[in-house]
């Protein structure tokens, strides 16, 4: 068996997600109906994480043991691109040792999440249009509270089987550009499910005043999820990048 990485991207709008679901269409099952499609055998794909419903990727890594042997992974790449749809996107297919894993491998993850404050037909389904004026060095102030925990129990979502809510933030930060679009961005080892969105709704509602900083603090020390914020609308959170040892596998994408 031969083991490859597989860099994409895709818009997770019509997907209950990265993990396959019965009845439900998914990132994966697309990927591996495509691929098996092309390679003419069965492949299972094990992605870098799950990303939930509506959730996108600007940058994505999984991986499938093979039978045979790519010849031409360009080529290769091109055919898979001819037959995904066009919200998922390959980027590169590259083989790797086969005890290279695109889950277990991974040292750190991180997500952005966009808001723009204003009305716009064609950012849409990949922002949060949120018209309220929001104090971007209030809610820094706060963002940069999350580096001094690791109990993430607050942001967690009920019912979903964690073994443990410890997640170590390694950056958390906002940032706004030249047309006025904020992007938070956060990196960890790991993140819990639904936890960016909580987050970034529980900072937002520091932004417009509802929450204090130090109110944040609490929220977080609290290990109460009651206490967050509803979590944001998930077409503005994308997985944007999944970081390796430098020997097991490096990005070859750009963005």
């Amino acid at each position: 068996m031969k083991r490859y990485f597989l860099e994409l991207s895709y818009h997770g709008a019509a997907y209950c997600g990265w993990q396959r679901q019965p009845d439900m269409p998914s990132v994966q099952q697309t990927l591996e109906t495509a691929l098996g499609t092309l390679l003419r055998e069965p492949v299972a794909v094990t992605g870098a994480g799950r990303t939930d419903t509506g959730v996108n990727a600007s940058y994505y890594v999984a991986h499938f043991d093979l039978a045979g042997e790519v010849v031409d992974p360009a080529q290769t790449l091109y055919k898979l691109n001819f037959l995904l749809p066009g919200d998922i996107a390959a980027g590169s297919l590259t083989p790797v040792a086969d005890d290279a894993h695109a889950r277990f491998g991974a040292l750190e993850r991180e997500y952005r999440y966009y808001i723009e404050p204003r009305k716009n037909p064609f950012t849409r389904h990949t922002t949060w249009q949120y018209y309220v004026p929001l104090d971007v060095e209030r809610m820094n102030e706060a963002a940069a509270m999350l580096l001094e925990y690791d109990d993430f129990t607050s942001f967690a979502k009920l019912n979903s089987n964690n073994r443990t809510n410890i997640c170590h933030v390694r950056h958390a930060r906002w940032t706004v550009d030249e047309q006025g679009v904020l992007c938070f961005t956060i990196r960890a080892d790991r993140f819990l499910r639904n936890m960016v969105r909580a987050i970034v709704g529980t900072l937002v509602d520091v932004g417009r005043g509802r929450h204090t900083p130090d109110a944040f603090r609490r929220i977080v020390g609290s290990r109460d999820l009651s206490l967050s914020s509803g979590g944001a609308p998930a077409q503005g959170l994308f997985l944007s990048d999944v970081r390796y040892p430098a020997g097991l596998f490096e990005r070859k994408m750009k963005g």
